[in-house]
């Protein structure tokens, strides 16, 4: 394998990781919140995952399972993050959550404009759905934007 393209399978592993872990705090925050406009959020992202796979696919990279169940992993270990409660959900926690999922949207978004880049000299890429996955990266961070700043807002205002 030449060098260009085990860097390509290493960086697609990598946002593959990353997009699994992105999933599944989606997933979970969506039910915790029963919230729809996360739960339509979580369906996007798990679509966007998806969209990475068949990209890794069309580019002959294989998954690197032990990569991806790390990303599952990373997602589960931060919920043992200390919260200042000892037995129940704090209410710092939605907005320490939906900053890393705005974290997760930005750099998947900058792997799609990678990816865009590199449309433009391997035909096996699809220009026009990395431009449609970039925008809706940012339809998503700007979702998650308005989401934080409500939570920022209930949380960190002083009450009247």
């Amino acid at each position: 394998m030449d060098t260009f393209r085990h860097e390509l399978a290493i960086y697609l592993n990598d946002h593959l990781a990353g997009a699994t872990g992105g999933v599944e705090l989606a997933r979970r925050i969506a039910h915790e919140q029963k919230d729809a406009d996360l739960s339509g959020l979580a369906r996007d992202i798990e679509q966007d995952r998806d969209s990475l796979l068949r990209i890794m696919d069309a580019l002959g990279v294989r998954q690197d399972y032990v990569k991806i169940a790390g990303g599952w992993l990373g997602e589960k270990l931060g919920r043992l993050k200390p919260n200042g409660r000892l037995f129940s959900r704090s209410p710092l926690s939605r907005l320490v959550e939906l900053e890393a999922m705005s974290l997760g949207v930005d750099g998947k978004a900058a792997g799609w404009q990678t990816l865009r880049r590199l449309a433009e000299h391997d035909d096996r890429l699809d220009q026009v759905h990395l431009d449609e996955l970039t925008a809706r990266a940012e339809a998503q961070r700007q979702c998650l934007e308005a989401m934080r700043g409500r939570a920022a807002a209930a949380l960190l205002e002083p009450e009247a």
